[in-house]
């Protein structure tokens, strides 16, 4: 099997693909149209991209901090680089109408932004408390000359996540593609000390709200079009202090492949993407020590937590219409760690 991604600047990558028992898809190589291999590759407008190292291309050295759940990206030290500045579009999502879920910040906001900036018109979804950074994305996508629908709320209802396709389709004049991306998790590394409210909410906000909305949006999406799921490199490595987290995300690589082959038939292609440790709100809301970030940034072989801008161009490819051989697939963007 072959796969084909981008730089966050928008260069084309393909490259053979690795997939293990867990039908998990790692790894990559520079390649050109034709299989041709340039010493570099070309950026939209004639610039050449430079070789970087992945080790120090960005920090590891993020101060100790917390924050009360869901957090705000705007209030982290530094914050996440989503792409504000550094990603450059192609066009290959123009004309296209998304809605991503969890859309405010981390990797949610980092697909909003290449989205827009491929030539997609995008609706992000958010709870009312991140409203602050919320209203960034929209600026962010406006920016682009892309229209950009805000619709908050709590995607733990059947009826609001009925309703959030509805409006997002209505708003957009149709949908081509759904990310679903919010997610939650606690750390708590003894069952004896987790509640169940808190496990209920991890289930109601990683299962049921992606069921719901790809149940709504099957229904009025064309051929063609795309769904993509945030996993997580839990689903393949659990972590013990991760119980809900890790079995929902195991679930939906399951319900991705799942999923992909009930309406290949429609024309519509599912894909996941699993990231590894991500510098996101998450990791400092969801109840670990304030000084867990050296260990997660140890965590990987790169040395470092990737920030969501290095995970937009899988996002991107696997909504573009040139991947139209891929689904059933999650792709790993874990820094080496499994």
């Amino acid at each position: 099997m072959t796969k084909k991604t981008t730089g966050t600047d928008g260069s084309r990558i393909a490259g053979a693909v690795v997939t293990s028992r867990r039908s998990l898809m790692k790894g990559a190589i520079i390649a050109g149209p034709g299989g041709s291999f340039p010493a570099a590759a070309a950026l939209p407008g004639g610039d050449v991209q430079p070789l970087r190292d992945p080790r120090t291309r960005f920090p590891n050295d993020q101060p100790a901090q917390a924050q009360a759940w869901p957090g705000l990206q705007g209030d982290m030290t530094p914050r996440p680089d989503c792409g504000e500045t550094s990603y450059r579009g192609a066009g290959r999502l123009a004309g296209r109408r998304a809605l991503i879920t969890g859309a405010d910040s981390g990797i949610g906001r980092a697909a909003a932004i290449a989205y827009a900036r491929e030539g997609a018109d995008v609706a992000i979804n958010y709870l009312p408390q991140e409203e602050a950074d919320a209203a960034e994305v929209i600026n962010l996508i406006r920016g682009e000359s892309r229209k950009a629908i805000a619709i908050p709320g709590d995607l733990r209802t059947e009826e609001f996540c009925r309703n959030l396709i509805a409006k997002a389709e209505s708003n957009l004049g149709g949908l081509d593609i759904l990310v679903n991306n919010a997610g939650y998790g606690w750390f708590l590394p003894d069952i004896l000390e987790h509640p169940s409210e808190k496990f209920d909410q991890t289930i109601k906000t990683n299962l049921y709200a992606p069921f719901w909305l790809s149940k709504a949006a099957v229904a009025v999406m064309k051929p063609g079009s795309a769904i993509v799921f945030t996993a997580s490199v839990t689903a393949f490595s659990p972590s013990e202090a991760f119980l809900g987290y890790s079995a929902t995300k195991a679930a939906i690589v399951a319900f991705t492949s799942a999923l992909a082959k009930q309406v290949a038939k429609r024309g519509i292609r599912v894909n996941g993407v699993a990231p590894g440790p991500f510098w996101t709100p998450m990791q400092i809301y969801f109840g670990a020590p304030a000084n867990n970030i050296p260990s997660l940034n140890a965590s990987t072989p790169l040395g470092r937590v990737g920030q969501p801008v290095e995970l937009a161009p899988l996002y991107v490819t696997l909504a573009e219409s040139a991947s139209s051989y891929v689904t059933g697939s999650t792709w790993s963007a874990d820094g080496g760690r499994l």
